[in-house]
C-alpha cells in the first residue's frame, strides 16, 4: 500500500514535469517573441487545476495531516503554504491566458513573466516533497496507516484524466501533442 500511494504522488511528478516541459518550451519561444498555441498552455494550468489541485494535491494533504498525528509533531505549513500559492499562481495564468483567447490585449513580457514564475513554483514544490516530505512519510508511516490513509483518501483518488488509459476526451489536444513531441 505504502508503495502504491507514494509512487502514485511520484507517478503524478513525473507526469508534471513533462507538463512542465512543454510549458518552459513555450515560454522559452514567447519570450523571443514567436507564435505559441495559447490553447495548448491553458490545457495544462487546467490540467494543473482539476487533477493536481483537486486529488494530487489533497492527497498529499490528507497524508500530511496523517504522519502529524502520528508523530505527535506540530508540522510546519509549508507545504499547505505551497498548495495555496499554487492555487494561486495557476488561477491568475488561467486569468491571463482566458483574456488572452478572448483577444484582450495582454502583455507579452507579464504572460512571459508568469509562466516562468509558475514553472519555478512548480518545480520547486515537487523537489521540497520528494527531498524533505515524502522519505518522511516512507520512514514513519507503516502498512496499517498506508490502508487508513487509503480509506481517507479514496474521496479524492481520481483517474487522472490525461495520463491515465480512461477514454477521457478533455484533454485530448494536450495528449496528442504529448504523444506527437516524445
Amino acid at each position: 500500500m505504502e508503495t502504491t500511494m507514494l509512487a502514485r504522488l511520484n507517478h503524478d511528478h513525473k507526469h508534471i514535469t513533462i507538463l512542465l516541459n512543454i510549458l518552459k518550451v513555450k515560454h522559452n519561444r514567447l519570450a523571443q517573441g514567436e507564435a505559441v498555441n495559447f490553447n495548448l498552455i491553458r490545457d495544462v494550468v487546467e490540467y494543473m487545476q482539476s487533477y493536481a489541485e483537486h486529488s494530487h494535491h489533497p492527497l498529499e494533504d490528507i497524508i500530511y495531516s496523517y504522519y502529524l498525528k502520528k508523530t505527535a509533531q506540530t508540522g510546519t505549513k509549508k507545504l499547505a503554504e505551497q498548495h495555496q500559492g499554487l492555487v494561486d499562481a495557476s488561477a491568475s495564468l488561467m486569468a491571463s491566458l482566458n483574456l488572452i483567447l478572448s483577444d484582450v490585449v495582454v502583455s507579452r513580457e507579464q504572460l512571459v513573466l508568469d509562466l516562468k514564475a509558475y514553472v519555478i513554483l512548480q518545480e520547486d514544490h515537487m523537489l521540497f516533497e520528494e527531498r524533505d516530505i515524502f522519505p518522511r512519510w516512507a520512514e514513519v508511516i507503516d502498512q496499517t496507516d498506508w490502508q487508513e490513509i487509503q480509506a481517507l483518501c479514496s474521496l479524492k483518488l481520481i483517474d487522472d484524466p490525461l495520463f491515465s488509459d480512461n477514454d477521457n476526451a478533455l484533454f485530448e489536444e494536450l495528449r496528442e501533442y504529448i504523444t506527437r513531441d516524445e
